[in-house]
């Protein structure tokens, strides 16, 4: 099974993806779309969209996991990463990937076994997990938890 996780920001936007293979855990790929803060933010959004569909059709996931959408203390951060977020959804609807959500809390747990765990912890259990030669970026790892949390929680049938 080949998971694509995301973790959307109108900034930055990290993804990586996973593929189980028997009992393994192989890191096909990972990174981050990153745009320009001098872009109209709808260009911004745009570009998210291309990019994770040029990914998407690249190496054709079964199934997306991406980080549910949380309230920051400000209101306009959380509005904009739910269009990065949408962004997102709409390019896997349009590609026809099976959609599954976690919170941040279910991922970091997942991953790390404490829920608030920071995102350079998370980062080095995903290093260790997938036996990783170099340390991924803080949002490419944190999508790289996201596809490892949803294919644990596959393997126990919850989703």
């Amino acid at each position: 099974m080949l998971v694509l996780g995301v973790d959307p920001g109108s900034r930055v936007t990290g993804y990586g993806l996973v593929n189980k293979k028997d009992r393994q855990l192989i890191c096909l790929d990972s990174g981050t779309v990153t745009t320009s803060a001098h872009l109209p933010f709808y260009e911004r959004i745009h570009e998210i969209f291309r990019v994770m569909t040029r990914i998407m059709e690249r190496y054709g996931p079964d199934e997306m996991s991406v980080e549910d959408i949380f309230f920051h203390k400000n209101l306009q951060s959380s509005m904009k990463i739910g269009h990065a977020r949408g962004a997102v959804l709409i390019a896997a609807v349009e590609c026809g990937i099976r959609i599954f959500e976690y919170s941040p809390l279910e991922i970091k747990k997942s991953v790390v076994g404490y829920g608030r765990a920071t995102k350079e912890q998370v980062r080095a259990m995903i290093q260790i997990m997938l036996k990783l030669k170099k340390s991924p970026a803080l949002d490419a790892s944190d999508a790289l938890a996201a596809a490892v949390c949803h294919i644990n929680w596959s393997r126990l049938g919850n989703k």
